[in-house]
């Protein structure tokens, strides 16, 4: 068997000629939350990669927006939504988490790596970046799909961010599309990030009542927040792909909130304690021995449901990172 070109070694040139640039983004794989945070010196150190597509007649430095794929790694729709906030003036870095950890797909096996790393690549991306000189730094967007989404929330929480880059830099704002909410930090602030969240309510992976209920804890922590939960779609419904069922896909929606305390040590639902050797895995399992797991989930769009969510992804970042 074949081994599947990393991103990296593809040359992705947009229609407008604008190439990628590939730019590698020094990481790591905590073990759990706990790890990445008060332990960080312990995690084991990875070097993942993206690339960056400027816009072809910026003038002066341009703002940014980190695309962060889902399990499903990067698909065309990523780069197709780059090329768009390319054309509007606005870099596009595409990252891939997958590549240099020799994974291809999380859905059937989310425990591959932790979240906490997966956020952790998404914060170091924004260090990086802050330092390109064509890049504004005080002009960051992350738009996180799916594990992705989940990546960009976390990724902007200020007890973790603060952990992985400078304390001054700030992200402007956040796009999280049908985010996994289940890790929560019991303080969510995300300082002065604005965060908003879409998601379609016949989404099967993640549970839109419970991203609901973390756009409010923001809120209530101070954020400007917002949520829209669009009328009839799926799971992934940006992509121009027919509505598929992925039969191995492990999900389990409906599962309490994992919360986090300030030391990123997880607080077990059925326990209410902190527990810093609490992984992942531990919740997933106990999810499935709950009775909430599930197996197979669907993907794709019908109608105008990707023109929707393009709308959407220009208006918030043509006003929160060019107005």
């Amino acid at each position: 068997m074949s081994t599947p070109q990393r991103f990296r070694d593809r040359d992705v040139v947009f229609a407008n000629g604008v190439r990628g640039e590939t730019i590698d983004i020094p990481s790591a794989n905590p073990l759990n939350y706990w790890q990445a945070i008060s332990d960080p010196t312990a995690m084991p150190r990875v070097t993942v990669d993206g690339k960056l597509f400027l816009p072809a007649e910026a003038k002066g430095k341009s703002p940014v927006v980190v695309i962060v794929p889902g399990s499903l790694s990067i698909a065309a729709s990523h780069l197709k939504h780059a090329q768009t906030l390319v054309g509007m003036g606005i870099a596009a870095f595409v990252l891939d988490p997958f590549g240099a950890r020799g994974v291809t797909s999380t859905v059937a096996n989310q425990a591959q790596f932790s979240f906490a790393a997966s956020a952790w690549d998404v914060a170091a991306a924004v260090g990086v970046l802050a330092g390109h000189p064509a890049l504004d730094r005080t002009r960051i967007g992350l738009q996180g799909h799916s594990r992705g989404g989940s990546a960009v929330l976390t990724g902007v929480a200020r007890l973790f961010c603060e952990t992985v880059h400078d304390r001054a830099l700030g992200v402007r704002a956040v796009l999280a599309a049908y985010p996994w909410c289940g890790h929560q930090f019991l303080d969510p602030d995300v300082g002065a990030t604005e965060v908003r969240v879409i998601v379609g309510d016949q989404d099967d992976w993640v549970s839109p009542q419970q991203a609901q209920g973390y756009v409010q804890a923001l809120r209530l922590r101070g954020a400007d927040a917002t949520i829209r939960i669009v009328a009839g779609a799926e799971h992934s419904f940006d992509r121009e792909e027919p509505i598929q069922h992925v039969p191995e896909a492990s999900v389990s929606p409906a599962a309490p909130t994992g919360y986090l305390a300030d030391d990123g040590a997880f607080l077990h639902p059925t326990e209410g304690k902190p527990d810093l050797k609490l992984t992942d895995r531990d919740l997933a399992v106990y999810a499935l021995k709950a009775g909430y797991g599930l197996r197979g989930a669907t993907i794709g769009s019908q109608g105008e449901q990707p023109a929707l969510f393009r709308e959407e992804m220009t208006a918030f970042f043509r006003r929160t990172l060019l107005s």
